[in-house]
């Protein structure tokens, strides 16, 4: 096995993450520890040589010392070849694979575990998790946690071990020497942590409060540029510069807070760090007078006493940092892991190809307000059976197609595919059993294939093409170009598609549907955004991509869904009216009121709800 291999950095993790601090950077690190271990042992193993190096210092001073010049190399050379050995040698092996076990195997390998443990956690929850927060804020929280946990494990390792080592040997050296002298440095030492205890805790907090601020600033950003069409179109650009402003100064509040504290712990950290010198050298130097030390002791304490106080800076302003991290994951464990609010059922199977039957039975769902949503959903689909779904906005339609796709759980009632209870199938195979074209189309940043192939990443090339041409797409994608200089099926789209028409963006996501080939069908306002030519040719190949498969079309332009084969008319969350078009015509009832106002074959603005779909 490679040194980088020793963690396996994609490892799933066990279960949630929990929301103790300590178990959360247990459940972050699990399956990394034995490769920490060993990188803690060579760091503390390091840090013990700094004891041993100025012990030989000392050794060599003092034999030097007690032996005449024209001598001094041949009574001594055993002890300088041991010397010139460690220093040459062993000091340099042994640093050498402290530096490697973190440069290779921790810094490279922890990150990634963290991150996509994270990542995985994140994108299992429910849709409202994201509804309920900035896109850019979430991404900043996972990347920022995932940095900071690897920032703690690795200063633990470098400083905390290194230090700690150092120090004990320390104690024992100058133990040896004079029990007063150690009792000096176990002074200093406690009025060290004192300080240190009375400071970080408010470095944490402070760090938590920039991280916040900061994850803030990026979530503005980011859904500014994200919608900087509307910007523009608005003539909005002062405005978003002054909510930008707002949050950055928000930020630098936080950052100056956090300055503050950080300036003061530096000052007084070296200020003690100072008194350490003074008091191991002077007392070395005075047992030395009272003929209690050698000037080798004297020489390896001042040593040790200023290598002590040059280290307890650097420790000082490495704990700082660990405490700033701790602070960074403590903010980004609150946003990150509160529990799936929509989970597979314990024991959920996966869903095999269904014929199709779709049963709404006695569904209500009012996204836990009372009020709103669908109300007494009953209506059952039968297999290859094309539905369309008509009301005004707010009627419940859309509503009822989340709920098809478990967006969101039923609050009443049950929704059945083939007679099984959509909540006993785990989530991914019922998504895997229906395709859905929306009006609002989701594009990736990712090229014209790998768009449509999202439908179906297994299928080839031919396939590929024949659902492009099916959705009139081939022959405009043929014609794209990107910036980078891609063409045809390896342009690149933009962020959510921009740089297609909505009519273009359209025809991809029909492509993606054809390709993906489920038993149901979803057609959200599918064609909404094309113009009359090209809708009507789609519609020669939706005919085609329909055959046989359960359809439920839901459209505020009536004569594109006039030749279903049942017709629900949908209002204030309830159905009101289903049946063919002739048949809703003949009864003279809200389908015909919206037949006879709509203009241009579209409901009425009018008939408009107000209940939340």
């Amino acid at each position: 096995m490679k040194p980088g291999d020793m963690i396996d950095a994609f490892r799933p993790a066990d279960g949630a993450p929990p929301q103790r601090l300590g178990a959360f950077f247990g459940w972050c690190l699990a399956g990394a520890w034995p490769a920490l271990t060993w990188s803690g042992f060579f760091s503390m193993l390091a840090g013990s040589l700094e004891v041993v190096s100025a012990l030989l210092l000392g050794m060599v001073i003092d034999a030097a010392l007690a032996s005449e010049p024209a001598t001094v190399f041949t009574a001594n050379w055993p002890l300088f070849l041991l010397a010139a050995g460690f220093y040459l040698v062993i000091r340099p092996s042994v640093f050498g694979l402290s530096s490697a076990s973190n440069s290779i195997i921790i810094g490279p390998n922890v990150l990634p575990l963290v991150l996509s443990r994270l990542h995985r956690w994140t994108m299992g929850q429910a849709v409202t998790f994201f509804d309920n927060d900035f896109a850019g804020r979430i991404a900043q929280k996972q990347m920022q946690t995932a940095r900071a946990v690897t920032d703690v494990a690795t200063e633990v390792i470098n400083v905390v071990a290194f230090a700690l080592a150092s120090v004990v040997g320390s104690a024992l050296f100058l133990l040896a020497i004079d029990g007063w002298v150690a009792v000096a440095l176990m002074v200093w030492m406690v009025s060290y942590i004192s300080l240190i205890r009375w400071f970080l805790p408010r470095v944490r907090g402070k760090s938590a409060a920039r991280a916040s601020a900061r994850a803030m600033v990026t979530g503005q950003v980011v859904d500014t540029i994200t919608n900087i069409k509307t910007v523009k179109l608005f003539a909005h650009a002062e405005h978003e510069d002054r909510a930008a402003l707002s949050a950055m100064a928000g930020f630098r509040e936080r950052a100056l807070d956090f300055g503050y504290v950080s300036a003061w712990f530096r000052f007084t950290l070296m200020a003690l760090s100072g008194v350490l010198p003074v008091l191991l050298i002077g007392g070395a130097i005075l047992l030395w007078s009272q003929g209690g030390a050698s000037a080798g002791d004297i020489a390896a304490s001042g040593a040790i006493s200023i290598r002590i106080a040059q280290m307890s800076g650097w420790v000082s302003m490495s704990l700082m940092s660990i405490y700033g991290s701790v602070g960074e994951v403590e903010d980004g464990m609150k946003t990150l892991t509160p529990p799936h609010t929509l989970n597979d059922a314990p024991g959920a199977v996966d869903l095999a190809r269904v014929k199709g039957e779709v049963r709404f039975d006695h569904v209500g769902f009012a996204y836990g307000r009372g009020a709103g949503g669908v109300q007494d959903i009953d209506l059952t689909i039968r297999p290859g059976e094309r539905v369309g779904i008509v009301g005004a906005s707010g009627a419940g339609k859309s509503t009822l197609v989340a709920l098809l796709l478990r967006l969101y759980d039923v609050e009443k009632g049950a929704i059945l595919i083939d007679g099984q209870d959509i909540r006993g199938a785990t989530q991914e195979s019922l998504r895997r059993q229906i395709g859905m074209v929306t009006q609002e189309t989701a594009m990736f940043n990712r090229s014209a294939r790998d768009n449509i192939l999202y439908g179906n990443p297994e299928e080839g090339e031919e396939a590929l093409i024949a659902a492009a041409k099916a959705a009139e797409a081939h022959e405009f994608i043929l014609g794209l170009q990107d910036h980078m200089g891609r063409k045809g099926y390896d342009a690149h789209l933009g962020e959510r598609g921009v740089k297609l028409s909505g009519g273009q963006r359209q025809r991809i996501a029909l492509a993606r549907a054809f390709l993906k080939n489920a038993p149901i069908l979803v057609l959200d306002e599918a064609t909404s955004a094309l113009d009359s030519e090209v809708e009507a040719s789609i519609q020669t190949a939706l005919v085609q991509v329909m055959q046989g498969k359960t359809v439920l079309a839901i459209a505020h332009r009536l004569s594109t869904i006039a030749e279903m084969d049942r017709i629900v008319v949908m209002e204030e969350g309830r159905i009101v009216e289903q049946g063919s078009h002739d048949e809703l015509l003949a009864r003279g009832g809200l389908y015909a009121r919206y037949w006879n106002r709509q203009s241009g074959g579209f409901i009425g603005t009018d008939e408009a709800g107000e209940a939340a779909e």
